[in-house]
């Protein structure tokens, strides 16, 4: 799994005009999954996620993590993480995960974080959404599971 992780003071997901996730503080994280990720994959991202340090205390060091700012996330799918741009022009998808098998995976990560106390919106798995943020800092960090 890939997840590119930003802080931000505030994220929404909108889906033909309606709004299906907003969060103020907190981050927006975009989901790429591989077709050979499995449970481990979530789970190791689950545990790097909600233990990241990259808020700031009292004394302005990035020292504090989501569960102490009391922040939230957005979860957006996103299988174009996974893009081959090797040949040609046109990128290529072949080793993002089927839908049948990223679904799954997708929503237990998010349930994982849930079940962690850190509150969850996400996007429509396929939709085409709207995703607007403002980034805060900016910090944008990138994890992939298969680099751990």
């Amino acid at each position: 799994m890939r997840v590119v992780i930003q802080r931000v003071s505030q994220a929404e997901v909108v889906i033909d005009n309606q709004s299906v996730g907003k969060i103020e503080r907190g981050f927006m994280i975009l989901v790429g999954i591989h077709e050979e990720d499995g449970p481990e994959d979530a789970a190791y991202l689950v545990r790097k996620i909600s233990k990241l340090r990259v808020f700031e205390d009292e004394a302005g060091k990035m020292n504090l993590g989501i569960q102490e700012i009391n922040g939230s996330i957005l979860s957006v799918s996103q299988f174009t993480l996974y893009a081959d741009t090797k040949k040609g022009n046109r990128p290529s998808f072949i080793e993002a995960a089927r839908p049948e098998k990223a679904i799954p995976l997708y929503e237990s990560f998010n349930q994982q974080l849930r079940d962690l106390a850190i509150p969850v919106e996400a996007g429509e798995f396929g939709a085409d959404m709207a995703v607007s943020l403002v980034n805060d800092g900016p910090v944008t960090i990138i994890i992939d599971t298969r680099e751990k």
